[in-house]
């Protein structure tokens, strides 16, 4: 069996060479491997740091190696980033143990050879003290090195945000976040849900900013529970919440969902309407319809219709509708600390999404009946996915308007486009706009 250093190893290197989603291979490796619940946990513990801490960590490596970082092989890099993250970042880890076992996972990855290399940059950086000097580094480019963030991201949110909320938006990328459940209130009480979890071992609690929003605890197991076997309800982070809250349907009407997967939008959305009226969920892939399907089947909701739907494309069977929905494809830089990964991706990559989210917003529009309700959302934070997105919509589009839906929320309170950072909900970070057609 292999020890949770070693587990943490191999899934480092593939994030490194295959380019895969951390939370993905995080979970197929835990099911794959028979180590307790303890070494499960500080193998996700250490996984997640290194890849939240990379560039410091990288910093590290470059300042204390005589080798160019390009030429060290692969696995190394990885050990080495291991070791300087649980010298610096893991208080419960002796320093000798942190070295230790970093030079001894060299023999696992079959470099035997740098086991010396490893074991001097380690005890070189314990006799500094642990110290970093970060040389002539100052403002964003230091800002970019000491919290890991690339310096084109630390620019961005420091112009979008200020400086203040910027700080806190590169702050909130650290750490595992919240999982949070709606509670299926079509045939459940919060009580009745939160007593059948605890009965099973699952800490619940409820949330004091949203209605049958509840905050899950040793999840572990969760989906073989009696709770949601029953269909008591499903997982859906607290900012994905608000926005239902904010699209408000009510019972009888129609809402179309239009990038639905994994569908928690819609189920919400048809507990809020107590399973009275029609929703139609789409998603691009077939795959990812039988998943939406399936849970309302298992939510025992009867509303919700799910089909595949390509949402840029305008489709005459779509009918139209009380609320649309659009939570479009995005950079995703409210969920960053779900995914680490998400952070070090080029900017360039980035660019190409508005033109996407131009055509769904456009298209959505095409469903709303008059008087109806459009709400165009993101799990990013970037003015040019957000902001400029649907202030250019509102600029082409004379019949719709923007209407502002109370929240009693703090921060959240008067605008009916909100961006929600990680620390104001304790969620991820989110955009909302809400808009109506009034012709």
């Amino acid at each position: 069996m292999k020890t949770a250093r070693q587990i943490t190893l191999d899934l480092l290197i593939r994030m490194d060479t295959q380019g895969a989603y951390s939370n993905i291979i995080l979970d197929h490796a835990f099911t794959q491997n028979d180590a307790d619940r303890r070494d499960k946990a500080f193998s996700a513990a250490l996984f997640y740091g290194v890849l939240e801490r990379r560039m410091t960590l990288d910093y590290l490596i470059r300042y204390y190696s005589g080798i160019e970082f390009d030429k060290i092989k692969t696995a190394v890099v990885e050990i080495l980033r291991m070791g300087f993250y649980q010298l610096l970042f893991m208080n419960s880890v002796p320093d000798s143990a942190a070295v230790n076992e970093s030079v001894a996972l060299c023999d696992y990855c079959n470099s035997t050879k740098a086991k010396g290399y490893v074991n001097a940059i380690l005890r070189t950086f314990l006799r500094n003290e642990k110290q970093i000097d970060y040389g002539n580094l100052t403002g964003e480019a230091k800002l970019s090195i000491e919290y890991s963030c690339p310096k084109w991201l630390v620019k961005k949110w420091n112009s979008e945000l200020g400086e203040q909320r910027a700080m806190q938006m590169i702050n909130s990328c650290f750490g595992r976040p919240p999982i949070y459940a709606r509670v299926n209130t079509v045939r459940y009480t919060v009580d009745d849900v939160i007593g059948e979890l605890e009965s099973e071992g699952i800490s619940a609690a409820k949330n004091s900013l949203i209605d049958a929003c509840i905050e899950l605890a040793n999840t572990k197991g969760i989906e073989q529970s009696s709770a949601y076997k029953k269909g008591m309800f499903h997982i859906q982070d607290i900012s994905s919440q608000i926005c239902c809250k904010i699209a408000a349907p009510v019972f009888n009407e129609t809402v179309v969902d239009l990038c639905s997967a994994p569908g928690g939008k819609t189920f919400t959305c048809a507990e809020i309407m107590n399973d009275r009226g029609r929703i139609y969920s789409y998603d691009l892939y077939d795959g990812k319809v039988s998943v939406i399907a399936n849970t309302a089947k298992r939510l025992g909701l009867t509303i919700i219709t799910a089909a595949e739907n390509d949402a840029t494309k305008f489709n005459p069977d779509i009918p139209k509708a009380d609320r649309v929905i659009c939570d479009v494809p995005c950079s995703g830089l409210g969920v960053i600390r779900r995914k680490p990964e998400i952070k070090y991706k080029p900017m360039k990559q980035l660019e190409t999404l508005p033109d996407t989210q131009r055509k769904i917003i456009n298209n959505a529009a095409e469903y709303v009946k008059p008087g109806g309700t459009l709400v165009y959302s993101t799990c990013t934070v970037s003015r040019t996915e957000n902001d400029d997105i649907v202030d250019e919509f509102l600029k082409e589009h004379s019949d719709f308007v923007p209407v502002v839906v109370p929240l009693n929320i703090k921060g959240l309170e008067d605008s009916y486009k909100r961006t929600m950072l990680p620390c104001d909900v304790n969620g991820d970070g989110f955009f909302t706009a809400t808009l109506r057609k009034v012709k």
